[in-house]
């Protein structure tokens, strides 16, 4: 989010609103949820506290298991003991229970969070206000940090980031005779001719347009959310949307990219036949895409390379990441806080998991990845990627709102009764209704 004064004043604004309309009391299980125990006080003289700690990381074949780095800090930490839970639904459904159990005063002290969810859920009143025990550890991780930051609350720590990035096998490519593409310009150049020979290397997906187009306007140079005169600002059809817009439009109506829902089966069978040969996602797609695509063992043809420039020079916009946040009614919010700072620093494990750490410093690329992606050291692609995400791209209270008439859209565009530059439209009418729904001030 971006950190503009007046937008931390509008933040402060619609926080204040709901604990005024919300209650935000009946919302904790404890008063103790409110303020940090005293530093070293586990809040039962020497016992151990119990802390639940619940995840939706993929813990896939060839992961080390969040469990096995739980189970590590259990032992090296007798008086701070950690209960992980893997929450296997959708990412939605885990949010109706989150806020379900906050309610009724039984919710894990840490989650897993987007950080298109982490605004709705502090105005909610869900999520415990921990700046004081988060700014000890914000030296820890990278610009990330500011994505767990609500106006002047600071919720949790990140864990990974998905900076849009393009993947593309680099062997079909030069079969056709085409070079990745560093600019849009030359995307059109080279998808057309893919096309000609039956080949692709561009999907639009209806079901991921919240966050994928979203970030090809930050990588045009957009900001969405700002503020001013204490309101919300709104604009999400400015002059990146717009570019983004009339790129796809041409790339659709020549023909020149498919249209598979990104976690259908007609995607991964295009992967698999080789029809797609090349596609923009998010940095943490490369630790699983080429499963079942590569044999093991064997060594892939496809590379990583950073985003072509949309208009703004080299920039790429957020898709996905998340953080691990205190929910409210916590009873030992410093201690949770201390387990969050060391398990988001777990680089290497977490790296085997498919993310793009948070947390500062150098991470090898898994032998995995590696291999599956003809040796490249992926992971020093994807930092750079890191290091170019649009800083003043965030979200609003509600982002999951807008996110879904987006995709209604995008799925309108694929069946043919829409056009491209609808989803942005879209996205700019569903925000001012949301926010206003939320009775938040937002500038006409």
């Amino acid at each position: 989010m971006a950190n503009t004064t007046g937008l931390k004043k509008v933040a402060a604004l619609f926080a204040a609103v709901s604990v005024a309309s919300m209650g935000l009391a009946a919302c904790s299980s404890s008063d103790k949820g409110a303020e940090p125990a005293p530093e070293g006080d586990t809040g039962s003289g020497d016992e151990a506290v119990t802390i639940q700690y619940m995840h939706r990381l993929p813990d896939g074949p060839g992961m080390t298991p969040v469990s096995e780095i739980v189970d590590r800090w259990n032992a090296e930490n007798p008086n701070i003991q950690v209960e992980v839970t893997k929450f296997d639904g959708e990412a939605s459904e885990m949010i109706k229970k989150l806020e379900t159990d906050v309610n009724a005063g039984n919710a894990a002290c840490l989650a897993q969070l987007s950080y298109g969810e982490v605004p709705e859920m502090y105005a909610k009143g869900l999520l415990e206000d921990v700046s004081e025990e988060a700014m000890k550890y914000k030296d820890n991780f990278s610009g990330a940090f500011g994505q767990m930051q609500v106006g002047d609350a600071i919720v949790g720590l990140p864990q990974d980031t998905g900076p849009l990035v393009y993947f593309y096998d680099e062997a079909a490519f030069k079969d056709l005779g085409i070079e990745v593409p560093t600019n849009l310009d030359e995307m059109k150049a080279a998808a057309k001719t893919a096309a000609e020979q039956g080949k692709y290397i561009l999907d639009f997906e209806p079901d991921e347009a919240q966050y994928l187009l979203s970030a090809q306007a930050a990588a045009a140079g957009d900001t969405w959310y700002t503020a001013e005169n204490d309101q919300w600002v709104v604009n999400t059809t400015g002059d990146g949307a717009t570019a983004v817009a009339e790129f796809w439009q041409e790339i659709l109506d020549e023909g020149a990219a498919l249209t598979h829902e990104r976690w259908g089966d007609a995607y991964t069978n295009a992967l698999s036949s080789g029809e797609l040969i090349g596609n923009i996602g998010a940095a943490w797609e490369a630790g699983f895409m080429l499963d079942g695509i590569v044999p093991e063992g064997e060594e892939g043809t496809w590379k990583v390379a950073l985003l072509p420039d949309y208009g703004a020079g080299q920039m790429t916009g957020p898709d996905g990441g998340s953080g691990v946040a205190v929910m409210k009614g916590c009873e030992y919010p410093a201690q949770a806080m201390e387990f969050n700072n060391w398990f988001n620093q777990q680089t290497e494990d977490l790296a085997t998991q498919g993310l793009v750490v948070a947390a500062k410093g150098d991470v090898t690329t898994p032998d995995k990845v590696k291999m599956q992606f003809g040796g490249q050291d992926v992971y020093a692609e994807l930092a750079k990627a890191n290091e170019s995400l649009n800083p003043n791209f965030g979200y609003i209270p509600g982002f999951s709102a807008v996110g879904a008439k987006m995709n209604e859209a995008a799925g309108n565009v694929v069946a043919g009764k829409g056009k491209v530059m609808d989803i942005f439209t879209a996205a700019q009418e569903e925000s001012v209704r949301t926010l206003k729904e939320l009775n938040l001030p937002v500038a006409e």
